[in-house]
């Protein structure tokens, strides 16, 4: 056999275990760039909230379960393509994500937030008040789409991560920006950087853009593995797990934001 023949032969078979999940457990799909949601920590391990309810509900359906990090504007393709079986972090039910994928039942409540400078003159979260105003937003988000219909005569600036947001606003490049409630608040209360800035304006809960809640999406194709995911989250509800994981990243109850 030529090595060109052994290689093939190789790639064939790597593909094929990449498509299969039955034989080696289920793969996580998560972004790695979210904290305290999902985030990667200084010896590579990818850890955070999404993560370790997607560990649990792998071991109350007896899979053994690997995680993997993928950029946010990528994450729907990778799991229509099949590397990952499932993708819990932190995403949005929304109509227009369904036309692709399933969901499961919301793991936790959604809501965004306006952030800006301390000391900012923004009280009003209109148009016309804040045409001409630099907001960001991370791109390939509902917090991308908020932006883009509330504010057309804002200087509308997206970006590849939430960090890179962070960064942006902490340095003074942008106005204000809509993120996440959740990790707005984690980033302004319990970071360096985000001490420049606070919270304002009301939640903003509407649900063409926050949706459902926040769920585990699958492929369309794999009733099976949502309802087992379904049942699974139920449980850790019903016996105290899911709010010892809960209360190491949250002061309060995010699956009903109290």
């Amino acid at each position: 056999m030529t090595v060109k023949k052994t290689m093939t032969l190789a790639l064939v078979a790597a593909a094929m275990t990449a498509g299969s999940a039955s034989a080696e457990g289920l793969r996580l799909g998560t972004e790695g760039a979210y904290p305290p949601f999902n985030y990667i920590e200084s010896d590579g391990k990818i850890a955070g909230f999404d993560v370790e309810i997607g560990l649990e509900l792998c071991k109350r359906i007896g899979e053994e379960c690997t995680v993997v990090a993928q950029d946010w504007d990528g994450i729907i393709p990778g799991l229509l393509a099949s590397k990952y079986d499932f993708i819990i972090a932190s995403m949005f039910i929304t109509e227009e994500r369904k036309m692709q994928v399933d969901f499961t039942d919301p793991y936790y409540l959604a809501a965004m937030t306006h952030v800006v400078p301390k000391g900012s003159d923004i009280t009003e979260f209109t148009n016309e008040a804040l045409a001409g105003k630099v907001i960001g937003a991370q791109s390939g988000t509902t917090q991308a789409d908020y932006i883009e219909a509330a504010y057309p005569d804002a200087d509308i600036r997206l970006y590849p991560t939430q960090d890179e947001v962070n960064l942006d606003m902490a340095s003074g490049r942008i106005d204000l920006q809509v993120g996440d409630m959740l990790p707005m608040l984690d980033w302004t209360a319990k970071s360096d950087d985000g001490s420049c800035c606070e919270l304002a304006g009301d939640p903003i809960t509407d649900p063409a853009f926050v949706g459902e809640g926040v769920g585990i999406a699958v492929r369309q194709e794999d009733d099976a593995l949502r309802e087992k995911l379904n049942t699974a989250l139920a449980e850790i509800r019903a016996d105290g797990t899911y709010k010892a994981i809960n209360d190491k990243y949250f002061d309060i109850d995010v699956y009903t934001m109290k």
